[in-house]
């Protein structure tokens, strides 16, 4: 974790330094983001949240030790030091039980926080705000707090029992979007207000101290998360506007060793991210975003594939994944409440990119492979990837990319990380 605290030290400081954290499971995602840091010689920050990663295997099927090993040797694959990557744990808390009763779901919270830090993740949000079955509602900020210092507090005691020492990282504050996106954009969305950061620590350190946590380990609380008025629904983005989030940068500057977690930054303009990373917005969460690119990559080369091969070769990508899209609706729907003719268009190029759900289904896997093996086989015309593909187009004509499918997708996505790298002061965007 040297890393990230030199960075968050650097950016206190003045220094228009961050970095990105890479919220996804998605191996060609996973690719991209590994080769973009092996490039920049910068770290990379990848996180995986209580949803999708658990003691009992999340949505992945994939626990903690799991997640880490299946980087690891992706790391492998892309020629990347081990050493340059950091993981950490998203939303970290009771969200997967919240339907049983506090005690009850807090206990599988603990479960999931050892697990994590047994496995190797050593910066863990701890998200504590989720109501519980039996909870009065509205749940205090103190109780969050108090719920999140328990937490930390199996944090560190797991940390001293598998590694003798404890090096984990925090990040509190649980203002936030919605993971993912939400459903309808608010007309004005309302960024944190000062004094409600100023609640949220002061609360944090009361129930820290309170659960017997020392200063030491308060003082490895790395960022609070708060809404900086950044968001996106299923078409539009709300852009995040520097000025009102001035007074929040004054306030924390004079904060020792926190800076602000921003999440849901995906769609945001470049200059956007610049401005964050320099309002002391130090850790920037992309996610959707980055599965969007990989879609809209697939998708191209599927249209590309339609103009070279006859139908009975083609994979039928689109087609296979909007079918198994209406066969299983249970990722989508909820979040998609229009019309028939709508949802259809949603399915497929929501910004809130629910397909991601569905890549590893067996159908769209092999749909995928049948695609990338008959583009293989062919000489793509350059006409083709100008009209479905010009940003590749212009990186082959330039010589810097071969018009290979794995190579499209992974220009494709690197779009996307190399914009968030640059703004960290890491590379040059593409």
């Amino acid at each position: 974790m040297k890393a990230l605290l030199d960075l968050i030290r650097a950016n206190k400081a003045g220094q228009p330094l961050g970095i990105y954290s890479v919220c996804s499971a998605h191996p060609q995602v996973l690719k991209a983001a590994l080769a973009q840091a092996k490039q920049d010689g910068s770290p990379l920050l990848i996180e995986a949240t209580a949803n999708q990663v658990n003691q009992y295997g999340g949505y992945t099927g994939m626990q903690p030790a799991d997640f880490i090993d299946f980087v690891y040797k992706l790391a492998d694959e892309v020629a990347l030091a081990r050493s340059q990557i950091l993981f950490g744990g998203d939303h970290l808390g009771p969200v997967c039980w919240k339907q049983q009763p506090a005690a009850a779901a807090m206990t599988q919270a603990e479960q999931l926080i050892s697990a994590y830090v047994a496995a190797g993740f050593q910066k863990i949000h701890l998200d504590t705000s989720m109501a519980c079955a039996d909870d009065v509602l509205p749940l205090s900020d103190l109780a969050i707090a108090e719920r999140a210092a328990q937490l930390c507090l199996v944090a560190e005691q797991t940390a001293l029992s598998h590694f003798g020492q404890s090096e984990l990282c925090y990040v509190v504050g649980t203002e936030v979007p919605a993971p993912g996106g939400v459903s309808s954009l608010e007309t004005s969305l309302e960024v944190t207000s000062v004094a409600h950061v100023a609640k949220t620590l002061a609360d944090h350190q009361q129930a820290f101290a309170a659960a017997g946590l020392t200063d030491v380990v308060w003082q490895r609380v790395i960022a609070v998360v708060v809404q900086p008025g950044v968001e996106f629904d299923n078409t539009q983005v709300h852009h995040f506007q520097m000025d009102k989030t001035a007074a929040l940068a004054g306030f924390i500057r004079d904060i020792p060793h926190v800076v602000f977690e921003a999440h849901s930054t995906d769609y945001q303009p470049a200059q956007a991210y610049t401005q964050l990373v320099r309002q002391h917005f130090a850790i920037l969460k992309v996610g959707p975003q980055l599965t969007f690119a990989l879609r809209e990559a697939l998708f191209a080369l599927c249209l590309i594939e339609q103009q070279l091969l006859p139908v009975e070769q083609q994979s039928c990508l689109i087609a296979v994944c909007e079918r198994e899209m209406q066969r299983q609706p249970n990722y989508w729907q909820a979040f998609y409440q229009v019309s028939a003719d709508q949802q259809s268009l949603l399915r497929q190029f929501s910004y809130s990119d629910r397909i991601r759900y569905y890549w590893n289904l067996p159908s769209i896997a092999t749909a995928v492979d049948k695609l990338c093996h008959n583009l293989a086989g062919v000489s793509i015309p350059l006409p083709l990837l100008s009209q479905f593909l010009p940003v590749q187009y212009e990186a082959v004509l330039n010589g810097e990319l071969i018009a290979t499918p794995q190579a499209l997708i992974q220009h494709k996505i690197r779009q996307v990380t190399a914009r968030y790298a640059a703004a960290c002061g890491r590379a040059v965007a593409a």
